[in-house]
């Protein structure tokens, strides 16, 4: 039997870094972001239903996130029309990965686990935390987002306390020594626990 834990953190706050982590202790991974760069590939399923409502959307067969962000941007509708149709399709792929895993601990990496209720399918649910300072350094390190897209970002998403609160663990991610050692720590609790 696979345990599936969902993994979940709001931008900035190392959940990558984490999915990282149990990856190489051994546990199959699954990553929500990842999915969706599939669906939007050329020949993906997400990419005929958005022409549909979006044919700007659509750059060389393939669904173009800046084109998405200026649809977004001009709408403030479209995202829940373009949530309609890809969040059913990320649930699907989850759900192949789930069924086709055969290893011990499955982790999902899912930034909206809370949100859209995923946490339902789960058998543990884990959160990444760091403080709002690193939070945001790390965020804007990268270079890919201003401090206004990033605060837009952030302010979209549930607290970080009440993810906190929601999960049954806490992955602490202002070192990487602490992150691996929560990382253990959760692997060895959940053999513990299911067996």
């Amino acid at each position: 039997m696979t345990i599936r834990l969902g993994l979940t953190g709001s931008i900035g706050m190392g959940k990558s870094t984490s999915a990282a982590m149990f990856a190489d202790a051994g546990c199959a991974v699954w990553d929500a972001d990842a999915a969706v760069h599939r669906l939007y590939s050329a020949g993906g399923a997400a990419v005929e239903p958005l022409r549909a409502l979006f044919p700007d959307a659509i750059e060389d067969g393939a669904v173009s996130r800046p084109a998405l962000r200026r649809i977004i941007d001009a709408d403030p509708q479209a995202l829940a029309r373009i949530e309609g149709v890809v969040h059913p399709l990320v649930r699907e792929d989850r759900a192949r990965f789930a069924r086709e895993t055969e290893a011990r601990i499955a982790v999902f990496d899912i930034p909206l686990l809370f949100e859209t209720g995923a946490e339902d399918e789960m058998d543990a649910t884990a959160c990444v935390t760091t403080d709002p300072d690193t939070q945001r350094a790390r965020v804007l390190e990268r270079g890919t987002m201003t401090e206004a897209q990033f605060d837009a970002i952030r302010d979209k998403q549930m607290p970080n306390d009440e993810k906190l609160a929601r999960a049954d663990y806490a992955i602490r991610t202002d070192t990487l020594e602490k992150a691996r050692e929560d990382v253990q720590n959760i692997i060895q609790d959940i053999v513990d626990r299911f067996g």
